[in-house]
């Protein structure tokens, strides 16, 4: 029995990979968009060792011919011209990434290649080979959802309810605790934004949650406390920006988050004129494990409990880590790499902001404010993006040179 389960499996990527080839042909430009849709039947009728098959299949037999790039290169160096550069270019591109196009011809396809891409994304640890499978895919993403087809949409408590539900699952810094929770984070003195694609309507890429309020905010329980009463949103000075989600693992490496920040901020501001503060509340998720790889001791602390020389201490080597810790050039925290790219700057550290075990596991509870000072911004942008440079303020030095 398993010898002929194998077999019905090697017949089913076997027939795959013929249609893949049918698509790719003339056959496939006449008759594309058909075609494309058997090709993706296939695929999804796939068991997961078959998929890892046509993985390896789509290395081997869809790359770029080696002898085809070594004469295109060869012409293209005994004379240089836009013909032969035509032609080298040609010879390069994987026919991969051509299949791939043709599979978007298909109801669905795209996002039949994002679900793809995430089960791909899982295996490159183990089968290194594939990763030029993985880049094809992210060139063609990067392409296909850059902000030109993008569309900002507000969400709010009449958004259709797969959407909702979407934005349940999908949360992944302060997770959604039912219908009640997400109302709340829906109401007068709460915005919640998110960007579509054209051919996933109701699947949001990205979204990112605001509390409307008076002052910069150290603690993020009273934005997240479905209890928490409804401010008046007109009397607001201050957008914490408290939570953004990546919603999509296949489309990791293709980057949303500065658009969407900008756009929100300017959309904010023209609704509410008296805001004069756009700020984060954001999470540290790299603090405590580089904190315990550099001194084990700490790993036994128990933050609630700890002295007021602990906490000194402790915050302390938070402003440290923030402004020392490195990536090569970067710093080492994913999240302050990301808000210092888009030209924020770091303005303060706060103890037990998010006292739940998820914060607590990920950085001892801190949080960090990262502020979007608009006359600032392409200033601190270019900081970061020709020196690196972690714009920060006199507070955070000072706790960093103790």
């Amino acid at each position: 029995m398993i010898f002929f389960g194998k077999a019905r499996s090697a017949n089913k990527v076997q027939h795959l990979i013929s249609l893949c080839r049918a698509l790719l042909s003339e056959r496939g430009e006449v008759s594309g968009g058909r075609l494309a849709s058997e090709v993706i039947a296939a695929y999804q009728s796939l068991g997961a060792q078959a998929v890892q098959d046509f993985f390896d299949r789509l290395v081997t037999e869809f790359s770029p011919d080696p002898g085809a790039v070594q004469a295109a290169a060869k012409a293209y160096l005994e004379k240089p011209s836009e013909g032969h550069l035509a032609q080298l270019q040609a010879a390069a591109d994987p026919p991969r990434q051509e299949l791939f196009r043709r599979w978007n011809m298909a109801p669905g396809g795209i996002g039949v290649l994002i679900q793809m891409r995430r089960t791909l994304l899982g295996t490159l640890k183990a089968h290194p080979e594939r990763v030029h499978l993985d880049s094809d895919l992210l060139h063609l993403f990067r392409s296909w959802f850059n902000r030109g087809f993008l569309i900002l949409r507000r969400i709010d408590w009449g958004t259709p309810a797969v959407i909702l539900e979407r934005l349940i699952e999908y949360e992944a810094v302060h997770q959604i605790q039912g219908w009640r929770d997400l109302r709340r984070r829906l109401e007068a003195d709460r915005r919640c934004y998110a960007f579509f694609h054209p051919a996933l309507p109701d699947e949001p890429l990205i979204f990112i949650e605001a509390a409307l309020t008076r002052g910069m905010t150290s603690d993020v329980k009273p934005l997240i406390d479905p209890q928490s009463p409804v401010a008046d949103p007109g009397a607001a000075d201050t957008a914490m920006f408290y939570s953004i989600t990546n919603c999509q693992e296949g489309l990791r490496g293709v980057s949303f988050g500065n658009s969407l920040i900008k756009q929100v901020v300017e959309d904010l501001g023209r609704e509410f004129r008296r805001l004069r503060t756009f700020a984060t509340l954001s999470p540290i998720p790299g603090f405590r494990v580089w904190l315990v790889a550099t001194d084990p001791q700490w790993d036994s602390l128990d933050p609630a409990s700890a002295s007021q020389a602990k906490r000194r201490e402790l915050t302390a080597l938070c402003a440290r880590y923030l402004l020392q810790a490195k990536r090569e050039k970067e710093p080492l925290d994913a999240v302050e790499r990301f808000h210092l790219a888009n030209g924020a700057s770091l303005e303060r550290v706060n103890w037990m902001a998010d006292p739940s075990p998820a914060g607590v596991k990920r950085s001892f509870g801190f949080m960090t404010n990262y502020v979007y000072r608009l006359d600032d911004v392409e200033k601190n942008h270019e900081a970061y993006a020709r020196e690196y440079r972690v714009v920060a303020s006199r507070g955070i030095e000072r706790l960093a040179a103790r």
